[in-house]
């Protein structure tokens, strides 16, 4: 009889570093939580409303495989209007169960058994193991402190070989907060073009960006035609459980999605597509509301870090700070560990993010202002204690 079942690709899989301290959280008391990547807002109630008037019309059957069109519609003036960048919502456009099945979709859609896809580090911990499930091979590529965890073109471009398929990006990034510069990113384009590759940009923090602006990856000139540009609704809109996304790029590579799609999910959730619906109409508001108020909180949690000399580079993006912990001697395992037991404050390794990460540690600021103060406190004390 075989001594297991599971095959080598999700036998090799490392557990996820997040989840690994968050069933340690679970059996606990009285712990602040810095490490949960979600916001802590409910949804706007209009939203809500729109997905609760859904189901009581009986809104209850699938959709189109790529989705409703009024929703894809919507989302091609949302960028066109944001970004200026143009899709065609019959096409170039599939609205996904969030950004998690728009990675397995595109990575499935484009990979053959053994291509490579660079992706810069430190960075989301599902990015790695999609590539790996879809038979490909996730070449890291660690970015620096020393230049705020933006993009190193030239290590990308030393990281390229004969079976490179596609480089990925993700800025604002989880878990550095780092926003890129338009500098690296054209520079990644032209790579990318000069190598013949697909990028894939991940800009699910698109709207929570701090006094710095964001570059949407296809508006770089040239980019557009082989560029697959990930969004949703998660993040900037508070719709975490909602579990709807979207992909927008080449038809070629979106039709391919839709393939897969439609034989593994159907369609997205269709309630969650009214909803998106009604936050593209009238959710800018709130939005609004939220970011300004994750700025409040980011100004707090880094300034904090800073005066207890744990050095954390100013994110600009997304909800994450980043700080260093190497004052303490400690590696990022023991510190996230002992904090979580003998302070109750629970904050993630850098070194689950991947190259780059490790003697850091991700802590987020999507919890309340008064959450946040009293995590500050209790690690003054650890840091009194362990010097």
């Amino acid at each position: 009889m075989r001594s297991t079942y599971i095959s080598q690709r999700v036998a090799g899989l490392k557990p996820s570093g997040i989840r690994k301290f968050f069933d340690i959280v679970a059996t606990m008391k009285d712990v602040v939580s810095l490490g949960i990547g979600e916001p802590d807002f409910t949804t706007p109630a209009d939203i809500l409303e729109a997905g609760v008037t859904s189901l009581r019309k009986g809104e209850t059957h699938y959709t189109g495989n790529a989705g409703r069109p009024e929703l894809r519609k919507a989302l091609a003036e949302h960028l066109e209007k944001l970004y200026g960048v143009s899709y065609d919502p019959a096409k170039e456009i599939i609205a996904t169960v969030g950004v998690s099945e728009a990675l397995y979709l595109v990575f499935t859609a484009i990979l053959d058994p053994g291509d490579e896809v660079i992706i810069p580090t430190p960075c989301f911990v599902s990015y790695q193991a999609e590539v790996i499930m879809a038979g490909g091979v996730a070449v890291e590529v660690p970015c620096k402190v020393e230049n705020a965890f933006d993009l190193d073109p030239a290590a990308v471009e030393a990281a390229i070989t004969p079976r490179t398929k596609a480089i990925f990006v993700g800025y604002p990034n989880n878990p550095t907060g780092a926003v890129a510069s338009r500098a690296s990113l054209t520079k990644i384009a032209e790579m990318a073009e000069k190598h013949d590759l697909v990028v894939i940009s991940d800009e699910i923090y698109d709207r929570l960006v701090y006094d710095w602006d964001h570059v949407c990856f296809p508006t770089i000139p040239g980019a557009k035609a082989r560029t697959v540009l990930l969004g949703g609704f998660s993040k900037a809109y508070a719709m975490t459980g909602w579990r709807i996304g979207y992909a927008a790029g080449p038809a070629d590579i979106i039709q391919g999605m839709v393939r897969i799609h439609q034989y593994t999910i159907m369609s997205a959730p269709t309630m969650s597509q009214d909803a998106a619906l009604a936050a593209l109409k009238v959710g800018e508001p709130q939005v609004e509301r939220m970011v300004n108020e994750y700025d409040r909180r980011r100004k707090l949690i880094v300034g904090g870090l800073n005066e207890l000399g744990l050095k954390c580079v100013e994110p600009r993006g997304a909800f994450y700070a980043f700080p260093s912990i190497k004052v303490t001697g400690m590696d990022d395992e023991t510190f996230a560990q002992r904090l979580l037991e003998e302070e109750r404050v629970a904050v993630v390794p850098g070194s689950a993010f991947g190259l780059g990460g490790e003697g850091f540690v991700r802590c987020s600021y999507a919890t309340a202002y008064e959450k946040i103060e009293e995590a500050l406190r209790r690690i003054e004390r650890f840091m009194r204690r362990v010097g």
